[in-house]
């Protein structure tokens, strides 16, 4: 671990989910997963002996609520930022963690290239130093915090399709072959595969090569769990 490496604690209470969010901070350049733990009694615990630099913080933990902690943080001085990551949508809620300086809002279940953005765009905005000259230039500090505008999907490709053909593989937990999701989206073959790659492209899916009795071998795909609900958008 090299000394410029942001130290990132996972506070998750679902073990997998936990795992998988410690993986995917490993895979980004410049962040280092130092724990996963399943509670705030945990967390309090690993900040008083491992320095933190940034919490990836659930707000529903089994013993009190995300933000509550953060403020306590706040109160007692504590350095480390915070990005919330949750299933909870309520504008309140994202108010309120604003307020508090949480540096941003993920929702779950996402996929990996959502979370690196984010952690990228953190990183942006923690190596700016200095005394700013004027305005601009801490206009520009602060927009690299911003998520940015959805991503174009490559040409030919429409969201609506997207989200359909997403919706397809996260109800077949055995996965899909290109045939499979032509048929049951009304799709050409030739069209199911286009998008079905494109979900592996993006961290959404994966393939695996499938060997029947004579032939090549065809293609399954299979949605993984991490992976974020309305994919044209992320």
């Amino acid at each position: 671990m090299s000394a410029g490496e942001v130290r990132v604690l996972v506070v998750e209470d679902d073990p997998v989910a936990a795992d998988a969010h410690a993986l995917y901070v490993g895979r980004v350049p410049g962040f280092t997963a130092v724990g996963a733990v399943h509670s705030l009694a945990e967390a309090t615990r690993f900040l008083e002996r491992t320095r933190v630099d940034l919490l990836l913080l659930d707000l529903g933990l089994p013993d009190g609520h995300g933000l509550r902690f953060a403020r306590g943080l706040r109160a007692a001085g504590h350095p480390v930022d915070v990005i919330v990551v949750t299933s909870a949508r309520d504008l309140a809620v994202v108010r309120e963690s604003v307020s508090l300086g949480v540096v941003q809002y993920v929702l779950k279940p996402f996929a990996f290239p959502t979370l690196r953005e984010r952690l990228l765009r953190y990183a942006e905005f923690r190596q700016a130093a200095g005394e700013a000259a004027g305005q601009d230039d801490v206009d520009r500090a602060m927009a690299a915090l911003r998520a940015p505008r959805p991503a174009e999907l490559p040409k030919g490709l429409s969201a609506p399709t997207l989200d359909r053909v997403a919706a397809l593989l996260r109800a077949a937990p055995e996965g899909l072959t290109s045939a499979g999701a032509a048929e049951a989206a009304g799709i050409s073959r030739i069209t199911a595969r286009r998008y079905l790659e494109h979900l592996v492209d993006t961290g959404r899916a994966d393939r695996t090569p499938r060997y029947g009795q004579v032939g090549r071998p065809e293609l399954h795909y299979r949605w993984l769990a991490a992976a974020t609900g309305s994919v044209s958008k992320v």
